[in-house]
């Protein structure tokens, strides 16, 4: 995988909202470095304070195709719309074009709200066609598509 690009996300908690990306996206959390069974036992040998083992989180694509997604502690919240953000799709065989997959998205949605996301609006759009805005846990747009 090109890690060129990888994807970072301002949290509160990494680890909660990495879990919430893990399955939105269908990601893993990234294994521990080679030699160490998990991350506690990692962060412990490293030296680092409990009080500081969600400082970050990091989650991966299973099949190693996708970006990485890193996710940073930050202090403050986050005030303001995104200037970018991800437009997730359906789990499974990309759409063709024109495909309505209206009920589709609707289900996911709920399925990504039960996980704390949620709904923003829905669009419905002749040539973009509909998609649905939501926000993570943290307030972060994206959108189902």
């Amino acid at each position: 995988m090109d890690r060129r690009l990888q994807i970072v996300f301002d949290a509160h908690d990494p680890l909660a909202l990495g879990t919430f990306w893990q399955e939105a996206l269908g990601y893993v959390r990234e294994a521990p470095p080679e030699g160490f069974a998990s991350w506690e036992e990692t962060l412990r040998a490293w030296g680092l304070p409990e009080d500081r083992w969600n400082d970050a989180n990091a989650i991966v694509d299973p099949e190693g195709s996708g970006p990485r997604i890193f996710l940073q502690k930050v202090p403050e919240g986050k005030t303001a719309k995104n200037r970018v953000h991800l437009d997730v799709g359906l789990p499974g065989a990309p759409a063709r074009p024109g495909e309505r997959r209206v009920d589709g998205i609707r289900a996911r949605a709920g399925e990504l709200e039960a996980l704390g996301a949620s709904r923003v609006r829905e669009h419905d759009d002749e040539v973009q066609g509909f998609w649905i805005v939501m926000q993570d846990p943290e307030g972060n747009e994206f959108c189902l598509v």
